[in-house]
């Protein structure tokens, strides 16, 4: 079995969906993505997961995110689900969930927990930068759902902090004070961050959001 951490390449696969086959890698092309698994069909929690994840497919759209879901079952199966998840959440699903029915994904991404069952999936998550390394892992337990303005918000980190020397500090979102990167000198700093920035401590530096107006 696999162990995948941070910074990892993420493993590339085949694999049949509910839109046709695809190949992982060329699916994502040059955006980012998002690959989460469900433990199996016609689950309660995974429906409304799946509907909210169709709600917010034009938030993710852009941040230049392409989502993937995951389950165990099969096509037909999972084509049958998503009629269920449309009427019962009011949404239309518009992303692919892959048929794992072998558990070769599953496996690859070590996303079968013998703890917690031999053969479900438990809800992980991986967000995939567009260098198709693994920048992101989420582990819920079965009965937890999932957040997905908290996936948004942890993607808009991760973007903003590809690009610029920045990190970013305990619940912040889109728009509010960075930390400088600790490794940015102060004479370094003056010229990245011309809007200036706090300093708090010699190691805490706080400025304005990059990019922002």
């Amino acid at each position: 079995m696999s162990t995948i951490k941070l910074g990892d390449k993420a493993p590339n696969f085949d694999a049949e969906t509910s839109i046709g086959k695809i190949n992982f890698h060329d699916y994502l092309g040059d955006s980012w993505g998002i690959l989460f698994s469900h433990p199996a069909d016609y689950t309660p929690v995974c429906t409304t997961e799946l509907g909210t994840a169709a709600k917010y497919k034009d938030e993710f759209a852009k941040r230049n995110v392409k989502m993937v879901a995951l389950s165990v079952d099969g096509v037909e199966s999972h084509k049958g689900w998503i009629q269920d998840i449309n009427e019962t959440q009011n949404t239309t699903v518009n992303f692919p969930i892959i048929a794992d029915e072998d558990k070769k994904v599953s496996n690859l991404y070590d996303m079968i927990h013998p703890n917690a069952s031999d053969n479900l999936t438990v809800r992980s998550v991986y967000v995939i930068g567009p260098d198709k390394t693994i920048k992101l892992m989420i582990t819920y337990p079965a009965s937890t759902g999932r957040n997905f303005e908290e996936l948004l918000r942890v993607i808009d980190s991760l973007q903003l902090t590809a690009n610029h020397k920045v990190a970013t500090p305990a619940n912040w979102k889109q728009g509010e004070d960075v930390v400088i990167s600790p490794s940015i000198s102060n004479e370094d700093a003056k010229g990245m961050f011309p809007k200036g920035w706090k300093e708090v401590k010699s190691y805490l530096r706080m400025t304005p959001q990059p990019g922002k107006n």
